[in-house]
């Protein structure tokens, strides 16, 4: 137990440097994060929310590096951060999570209220995903038209309808997967 109350303070002593007026402080912090990895998401995820935009940079920044996907929720609503910085970090890392990012980015763009940054970083994320899913053609075939619907010529209602087509064929896909033997 000691141990652990150990790493946490060493956790919140770096995330507290993330917001140093010195960069290479800064840089260094957010290094020792990355490496330190899962046992960080939680207090970078919190840092997300911070009134200080330097320090949501950088919990973002590394967020990239460590790409778990216990960050999803809190990176997709950094989509709607006013700091354009940190919405496209936000974006890169959700990218680098990956595909465990698509179903709650769809459940985001149809739960949106009038937000458009969701859209933007929706598309995004979706562009850069769908030529890492080689592997995948049934779901790069459900992302295009969401991918297409969401382009800034669209308007915000049919991103909304195609993510929920989307949703729906994902889950019918999981449906047709047979059951995990307990």
């Amino acid at each position: 137990m000691n141990n652990f109350n150990s790493d946490q303070d060493k956790i919140s002593d770096l995330i507290t440097k993330l917001d140093n007026n010195d960069g290479s402080v800064r840089e260094k912090a957010r290094s020792v994060l990355i490496d330190i990895g899962k046992e960080a998401v939680p207090a970078l995820t919190k840092a997300l929310t911070s009134k200080h935009e330097q320090l949501r940079w950088e919990a973002a920044k590394a967020l990239v590096g460590i790409a778990d996907p216990d960050s999803i929720p809190a990176l997709i609503k950094s989509l709607q951060d006013q700091s354009f910085d940190i919405r496209w970090l936000a974006a890169e890392a959700l990218i680098a999570i990956g595909k465990e990012t698509i179903e709650p980015l769809l459940r985001a763009v149809i739960d949106q209220t009038n937000e458009s940054f969701i859209n933007e970083g929706a598309h995004h994320i979706i562009t850069y995903l769908l030529p890492t899913l080689s592997q995948s053609a049934e779901l790069k075939e459900i992302l295009k038209p969401v991918k297409d619907a969401l382009d800034s010529s669209a308007s915000r209602a049919a991103g909304t309808a195609a993510a929920v087509v989307a949703l729906d064929q994902l889950k019918q896909i999981k449906e047709k997967q047979p059951k995990p033997e307990k």
